[in-house]
């Protein structure tokens, strides 16, 4: 642990509180301060008109059984239109490599994937995606999932900063604000920055080039229908080829990799994402797109202290958010700088350090940092293969996932995942004093505590149980490329990441098959929306209550009492539905891994 990373660690933090309370405000006049910002010139005629092309009236408010209606209308219909995009990929332009569809198992998987805001790929982008697909299928769920999170997270902050009110907002009035106020001009310039330092962005057809010392390697072989051939124990066939010339993929690549960390997503236009030279390719670069995850989820809390009128405690929730968060990468970062014994023992790692499926040009630091960032936001982005990571900092990545990704989280998915942990911490402390539960002057009553619960063990189910299916399976277990602990974590950690709408991968696991592709777009669906559901409804009951005094028995929502309560809160639930399940995987492998023992 050397002292070059925790000067990046301070300055990372740094940046990203300087960054806090401008990111809240701008949030505030998108979201709910007349809607008067510094792009209304250019803007406001260009939303006008989007309204009257959607039929909506943008001075009507929606009760949260519209809103929930409207969003879910409007993620159905999108869905569609990406499915049908990828499944007709090769008779639309843009496609100067002249890719074929998709098939129907990955083209509904990709499609709930980037409509969830998930973007699990099950595919190698430069590989099987045309240009056009690229960009309109793809990215543009970049940005309306994302604005469809933060318009959540907008709903949620409305229905506890109201009082005796009936309405959350307005969906389409949110989609539309976020995209084109927030996302769209921050991306555009964070394009332009991208392509400064070395980022393609391109139309051009891939280049080839032939290499200067041929290499052997091992690849599946296939049928006549591009198949891969499998032997007895479902295992693909291999074959030697010689390679002669290196394709070089092409694209228009900024301006996605700009909106897939920006908002969250993840997705990358390669199949190595943000570990691939065009997609990152500077030290600065991997900086800003670390920031960038975190950039408005970590805003959206200085906006929920704004929007109660309490400010103190946006911050608190932030600072339980950002203990979660070093401890996570303190963890991660003591594991891999230590390495793996065994290879030391074998004079592998000189130095020590676990540098196996990590670039170079990024060491040991930021891939750990890199990888507690993407999956404590639901972004999924990765510059490192976390499968190649020692066991416990494999764990990290994991448990930030199971949590629920509240650690900033996913934009606004983040805020309002957290928020459902900060009405149970009020709920246990109202039980503790014996006091009704108050929270900003609102009574916590089995209603929030039933919505909340309902929204924390959709998740448990769906991972466990889809996980402990594929365990049990032909079809699950033949995608594993490791036995042991080690496969049953790339086995959960591919459901946790489908129920999170993260996306990232073990790496280890092949999950371009119908049963996964199918099982694991289900999670997403059922990460996504049988979360919202109850969240939104939760909303719409503290929306109708009366705001009471505050007295001598309220328990405040701001200070160092209250961050310990809501992060104990937070890792007590997150232990006992999980522990045992990772007790299993990744624990025991580290054990084992002590003992002279690799899968």
């Amino acid at each position: 642990m050397e002292y070059s990373g925790w000067i990046q660690l301070i300055v990372f933090v740094l940046a990203l509180a300087a960054i806090n309370k401008p990111m809240g405000l701008y949030l505030m006049q998108v979201l709910d301060a007349g809607g008067k910002t510094w792009l209304d010139p250019i803007l406001k005629p260009l939303e006008r008109v989007t309204y009257r092309l959607l039929g909506v009236n943008p001075g009507v408010e929606q009760d949260w059984k519209r809103y929930t209606l409207a969003m879910l209308l409007f993620s159905l219909v999108s869905c569609l239109f990406t499915y049908a995009i990828l499944r007709l990929q090769h008779l639309l332009p843009l496609n100067p490599q002249g890719f074929g569809p998709l098939s129907a198992h990955l083209a509904f998987n990709t499609a709930v994937s980037f409509t969830t805001n998930t973007n699990w790929q099950s595919y190698g982008g430069e590989s099987t995606m045309s240009y056009f697909s690229q960009m309109v299928a793809l990215a543009f769920h970049n940005f309306v999932s994302a604005a469809t999170g933060i318009a959540i997270a907008a709903a949620f902050v409305r229905g506890i900063s109201r009082h005796s009110a009936r309405t959350l907002g307005n969906f389409w009035v949110d989609l539309v604000r976020v995209t084109y106020y927030l996302l769209l001009p921050i991306c555009l310039a964070l394009a332009v920055f991208y392509v400064s330092q070395g980022m393609i962005q391109n139309f051009k057809p891939y280049t080839t080039a032939k290499l200067l010392e041929p290499m052997k390697v091992s690849v599946a072989k296939v049928d006549k229908d591009s198949k891969p051939i499998l032997d007895k124990d479902g295992k693909p066939v291999m074959e030697e080829q010689i390679v002669q010339d290196q394709t070089i993929a092409q694209g228009p690549m900024a301006s996605q990799v700009a909106i897939k960390q920006l908002g969250t997503n993840g997705g990358g236009f390669m199949n190595a994402n943000a570990a691939h030279p065009f997609e990152n390719p500077t030290p600065l670069s991997n900086f800003l797109q670390m920031l960038s995850i975190f950039g408005i989820g970590s805003g959206l809390t200085w906006y929920l202290g704004r929007m109660t009128g309490n400010q103190k405690h946006g911050w608190a929730v932030w600072s339980a958010m950002m203990a979660l968060f070093l401890a996570g990468v303190l963890l991660c970062w003591w594991s891999e700088a230590h390495g793996n014994p065994i290879h030391q023992q074998l004079g592998i790692a000189v130095s020590g350090g676990n540098m196996e499926g990590k670039e170079v040009r990024f060491g040991i630091f930021n891939s750990a940092l890199f990888a507690t960032v993407t999956t404590d936001a639901s972004c999924g982005a990765v510059n490192a293969m976390h499968d190649s990571f020692t066991p416990l900092g494999g764990f990290v990545p994991l448990f930030n996932m199971e949590l629920g990704e509240i650690i900033i989280g996913g934009v606004g998915a983040g805020l309002y995942g957290m928020l459902v942990f900060v009405v149970l911490a009020v709920f246990i402390a109202g039980l503790m004093v014996g006091r009704t539960p108050e929270y900003l002057g609102k009574k916590i009553e089995a209603y929030e505590v039933k919505m909340a619960m309902l929204a924390l063990l959709v998740l448990s189910v769906s991972i466990l149980g889809f996980a402990a299916c594929a365990t049990v399976s032909k079809w699950g277990l033949a995608g594993l490329n490791n036995a042991g602990p080690h496969g049953l974590s790339e086995i959960l950690y591919a459901y946790s990441s489908a129920n999170g709408n993260n996306g990232s991968a073990f790496a280890g696991l092949s999950a371009n098959t119908p049963w996964y592709n199918t099982t694991l777009g289900l999670a997403m669906l059922i990460g996504r929306f049988l979360m919202i559901v109850p969240i939104l409804a939760m909303a719409g009951s503290l929306a109708r209550k009366k705001v009471a005094p505050p007295s001598s028995g309220t328990f405040p929502v701001s200070g160092g009492t209250f961050v310990v309560l809501l992060i104990g809160t937070v890792l007590l639930i997150g232990a006992l539905n999980f522990l045992p399940a990772l007790t299993l995987g990744p624990l025991v492998e580290h054990f084992l891994m002590g003992q002279g023992k690799l899968f």
